[in-house]
């Protein structure tokens, strides 16, 4: 009993063309143009990214003071030029907005608050924001303004 061994492996066969002048399917999967795309689509989150950090449309006051270096993300609350308030995107009343901090899970002692207010907005409306937060026991407020650019 003989037995026959191919040197080629894959049972002789020639990669490419056959002899009887089909062709086989190409089973390999170009790459190149899906990370074109990927690419393309990270740039454009890149750049999307920074624009929708809080959707309320809020004037701020500009000031010449610095950026605040903070390790943990506050809990924005606007107030808009007409007065009204907001937790993140949400509307919210004034008597509410306690009651949804404690739901969130903000600790009063630890967590800081950031308290966004229209340049138009009545200076009353937002320290009876503030006064509201101080009076539930939130001791970290802060005001967030904008950044003064020099000329």
């Amino acid at each position: 009993m003989a037995m026959a061994v191919s040197s080629g492996g894959g049972g002789g066969r020639r990669r490419g063309r056959r002899r009887g002048g089909g062709s086989k399917p190409m089973s390999e999967i170009n790459v190149t143009p899906m990370v074109d795309v990927m690419l393309v689509l990270l740039i454009i989150f890149m750049v999307a990214a920074p624009l929708m950090t809080v959707g309320v449309p809020i004037d701020l006051p500009k000031t010449a003071a610095k950026q605040l270096n903070t390790e943990q993300k506050p809990v924005i609350i606007s107030v808009n030029d007409l007065g009204a308030i907001f937790l993140g995107d949400e509307p919210t009343t004034l008597e509410a907005l306690p009651g949804q901090l404690s739901q969130l899970g903000v600790d009063a002692a630890n967590d800081r608050i950031n308290v966004r207010g229209d340049g138009a907005a009545s200076y009353g409306s937002v320290m009876q924001v503030m006064g509201a937060l101080s009076g539930a026991g939130y001791s970290r407020i802060g005001l967030v303004t904008e950044q003064k650019q020099d000329n």
